[in-house]
C-alpha cells in the first residue's frame, strides 16, 4: 500500500507541469492569448457584481462579493487596468473606471493597514496608464491615511486593531502596502511616507524572519515599549510553519523595497527568500505551492494558486536586479509558474469559474475560509506577472 501511495503522490506532484510541457506555447503567444481571454472572462465576472460591491471569489456555484472596506477591494479594478493596458478594450476601461468610483471613499479609511492593496493596485495602475491628476490625489490621500497607523514605539505600521488575541499585530502582508508610501514620496508627496516604509521594512527584517529566510505571519508588539510579545502564524499550518502566501508577500515586499531604495540589504533578503521558496523540498514540480510549505497531508494538501501567481510576479522583478545563473533561475521558475497557471490544472474555461481566471487558491485554511476557490488577487498577480514578463523579457 505504501508503494502505491508513493506512486500516486509522485503523479500528483508532477501532473500540472506535465500538462504545461505538452501544451506549451511560446510565451509571447501565451501572454497575448491570456489577455484576450481575460477580456471575455471579465465581462462574465462583471455581470456577477452587485452595485457598490467588489468581487472576491466564487463558491458553491455562487459569486461572493464584499464591501469596499474589505482588503481585496482594489484588485478588481487593478486587474481591469492590466487587461486594458494590453488590449485597449474600451468596455474594459469603462468597467475599470466604474470600479474606481466604487472604492474611492477608501482614501480616508484608517481602520486597517490595507490601503496599499485597496488604493495603489487600483488607482496606482489607473494613474500610471492615464496620468489623471485626480487619481494621483486619491493615492496621496490614501498614503496619508495609511500613515496614521504608524506606531513610533514599535517602529512599524500596525496591521490589525487591538483585540483579545493581539495587542499591536504586524503581519508580513504589510510589506506590500509600503509600495504606495514609497511611490507617493518619490512623486512629489511627503517624504515621511518613505521614511516610515524604510523603518517598517527594517523592523520586519529584524523580527519576522527565521535564519532560513522563512517568515512568521504575525509579530505582536507591546505598543508602549515596542517589545515583541510573540511570533505566530494565523493563516498558516503552525507558528513554526512557512505559510506560502506569506513567503510570497515577503519576497515581493523586499524586492519592491530594493527598487525604491537600492539598499543591498533588501536585495540580499529578497534573494534569500527566493532561494528558500525555490529550494524547498515541498515545492511541487509545477512550482505552484501547497497552501503552507509545512501543511499536513502533503502531497495531498490544497494548493494556493494565488501564492504561485504572487511569487511569479515577484521573481520576474527580482530577476531584473540579478545576473548570471541567479537571474536565469528566477526567470525560469517564474516561467514554470506561469505555464502551470495557464494550463487546465489551474486555468478556468471561458464562462466558468464565476468569471475568474484562475482556480485552486486558498485564502485561510485554518479558518476554513476560501479553500480551493478562485480569488481576485490570484488573478491580479497572474495578470501582473504576464505584463511584467512581456515588458522585461520579450
Amino acid at each position: 500500500m505504501k508503494k502505491i501511495n508513493f506512486a500516486v503522490a509522485l503523479l500528483m506532484l508532477g501532473s500540472s507541469v506535465s500538462f504545461a510541457q505538452t501544451e506549451k506555447k511560446p510565451m509571447a503567444q501565451l501572454i497575448n492569448d491570456e489577455f484576450k481571454f481575460a477580456v471575455d472572462q471579465y465581462k462574465v465576472l462583471a455581470k456577477n457584481i452587485p452595485e457598490g460591491k467588489t468581487p472576491q471569489t466564487f463558491e458553491k456555484g455562487k459569486p461572493v462579493n464584499y464591501d469596499i472596506k474589505w482588503w481585496c477591494s482594489g484588485f478588481y479594478s487593478g486587474s481591469l487596468w492590466y487587461i486594458y493596458e494590453q488590449t485597449k478594450n474600451a468596455e474594459i476601461k469603462q468597467e475599470a473606471e466604474k470600479a474606481l468610483k466604487v472604492i474611492e471613499p477608501n482614501q480616508t479609511y484608517t481602520g486597517n493597514h490595507d490601503l496599499g492593496f485597496m488604493m495603489y493596485c487600483s488607482f496606482g495602475n489607473a494613474y500610471r496608464l492615464t496620468g489623471k491628476p485626480e487619481y494621483k490625489a486619491v493615492i496621496e490621500r490614501s498614503a496619508e491615511s495609511l500613515a496614521t497607523r504608524y506606531r513610533p514605539a514599535v517602529k512599524s505600521i500596525q496591521s490589525w486593531n487591538k483585540s483579545k488575541l493581539w495587542e499591536c499585530p504586524v503581519i508580513i502582508d504589510n510589506m506590500m502596502n509600503l509600495e504606495m508610501m514609497n511611490w507617493v514620496s518619490d512623486n512629489g508627496g511627503n517624504k515621511k511616507y518613505k521614511e516610515i516604509s524604510v523603518i517598517h521594512a527594517n523592523t520586519a527584517l529584524k523580527n519576522h524572519f527565521r535564519p532560513d529566510f522563512s517568515s512568521f505571519h504575525v509579530v505582536d508588539y507591546n505598543p508602549e515599549t515596542g517589545a515583541v510579545i510573540r511570533k505566530a502564524t494565523w493563516q498558516g499550518a503552525a507558528n513554526c510553519s512557512a505559510w506560502s502566501r506569506g513567503q510570497g508577500w515577503a519576497l515581493y515586499g523586499y524586492t519592491m523595497m530594493y527598487r525604491f531604495t537600492k539598499n543591498p540589504i533588501y536585495l540580499k533578503q529578497a534573494k534569500g527568500i527566493a532561494h528558500f521558496i525555490l529550494n524547498h523540498p515541498n515545492l511541487p514540480a509545477d512550482k505552484i505551492p501547497f497552501w503552507d510549505f509545512d501543511a499536513q497531508g502533503i502531497p495531498f494538501a490544497k494548493r494556493d494558486a494565488s501564492a504561485g501567481a504572487l511569487m511569479a510576479s515577484a521573481l520576474l522583478e527580482l530577476g531584473q536586479y540579478t545576473s548570471g545563473s541567479e537571474k536565469t533561475e528566477f526567470k525560469s521558475a517564474a516561467e514554470t509558474m506561469i505555464y502551470s497557471l495557464s494550463s487546465s490544472a489551474y486555468h478556468a474555461k471561458l464562462g466558468e469559474n464565476g468569471g475568474f481566471l484562475l482556480m485552486h487558491s486558498t485564502g485561510a485554511y485554518p479558518l476554513n475560509s476560501e479553500i480551493d476557490v478562485p480569488l481576485i488577487y490570484a488573478d491580479y498577480y497572474y495578470l501582473e506577472a504576464l505584463a511584467r514578463y512581456k515588458k522585461w523579457y520579450l
